[in-house]
């Protein structure tokens, strides 16, 4: 008798959309999954698989995977990453993997109807978290960003509605109708208020598994030119996921990759200082870098002062926020993570030393 295969959930989202925070929400919450997350980020260091950790969930298990690639067919991560997870099932309830803010889900999602994997676990359900003050501030309307932004919401059966707490009522119901214009084939809208979700609503839901009225799908093939799609032979292994009775569409391989081969201004750089930090200096210091740089995402720890936990720093464009939060691991030096739209790190790293009057390389 074969075994159940392992549901897996797809986390997507523009940068600083807040995937991290809420599949911190989603560990706390599912004491009684034992859950696989795989962390994907664009950089070379993993902010959010730290921060992931400090979580201290026995029953949860993280792996990093670099560099914004995840199942791309050059990472040479992801497939024994799964191939572990599979191994050790019988601690595993459930997969989840977060994308990097500057990758589509769909390589995630064809990899997982491989047949080196289609035996062993299923998509669940693909989830698009969005910023929702910057999605009703038009930042997502246009250009680069909004290309992204859009073949994200277009892979998604759920879109989560994040940073609420501030917003009306009437806002939130703008906020839906344009997430429903932008893409009407989405299946369910979710409210995260405080970054929070019910794992009802998110985890288990089966959206992607085989019924007699499942839709036609596309994959790649690599002998047809510009995306190279076409009806798969093999429709079983899609487990019928039609976004709610929409038409035939890809789950291809159009990635991050292809993205920034087309457009290669995103970039990605670490700068680090072993220096103590002055938490509101640092503050300080980062949102004015915002503001006179290119700079859509800004993450990372430093060591404070008093030498007790550690310090995390978020951005998101020119929205700088600092926490002073205990830590499991405390920070031996500072590292902050910068991605924007042709940045320039020297400038970044000198205004740094200006400002805090700390040492940064």
């Amino acid at each position: 008798m074969s075994q159940p295969r392992i549901p897996v959930t797809v986390v997507t989202g523009f940068l600083g959309a807040g995937k991290t925070t809420l599949l911190a929400s989603l560990i706390r919450q599912s004491r009684q999954r034992r859950l696989a997350i795989l962390v994907n980020e664009f950089g070379e260091v993993s902010i959010d698989g730290a921060l992931l950790r400090d979580t201290d969930s026995e029953q949860v298990e993280i792996h990093d995977l670099a560099h914004g690639l995840v199942a791309y067919d050059d990472d040479e991560d992801f497939l024994p990453a799964m191939q572990a997870i599979w191994q050790r099932r019988a601690l595993v309830d459930h997969v989840l993997i977060e994308t990097s803010g500057l990758a589509l889900p769909s390589a995630v999602m064809a990899r997982l109807q491989s047949p080196e994997l289609a035996p062993y676990f299923v998509l669940d359900a693909t989830l698009a978290v969005v910023d929702t003050p910057l999605l009703l501030a038009d930042d997502f309307a246009a250009g680069a960003v909004g290309d992204m932004f859009q073949q994200q919401l277009s892979c998604a059966d759920i879109v989560v509605l994040n940073k609420i707490d501030a917003l009306d009522d009437q806002a939130l119901l703008t906020a839906e109708s344009r997430v429903r214009a932008a893409s009407p084939s989405i299946r369910f809208i979710e409210l995260a208020f405080e970054a929070k979700l019910d794992t009802r609503l998110t985890l288990g839901l089966h959206l992607h598994e085989a019924g007699a009225d499942r839709q036609r799908h596309y994959g790649p093939i690599a002998s047809m030119p510009g995306p190279g799609f076409r009806p798969l032979t093999d429709q079983t292994a899609l487990d019928g996921h039609s976004h709610g009775g929409g038409a035939a569409h890809s789950h291809g391989l159009a990635t991050h990759k292809h993205f920034h081969e087309q457009d290669p201004g995103w970039q990605s750089f670490t700068i680090k200082s072993p220096d103590a930090q002055d938490g509101e200096r640092l503050r300080a210091a980062v949102a004015t870098i915002a503001r006179e740089q290119p700079l859509l995402r800004i993450k990372g720890f430093a060591m404070p002062i008093d030498g007790l936990g550690r310090l995390l720093i978020q951005g998101v464009r020119t929205r700088i926020e600092l926490t002073h939060a205990p830590a499991a691991t405390p920070a031996r030096q500072a590292q902050l993570v910068f991605i924007g739209y042709h940045p320039n790190r020297a400038s970044v790293v000198e205004r740094l030393r200006e400002l805090t009057g700390t040492t940064w390389r």
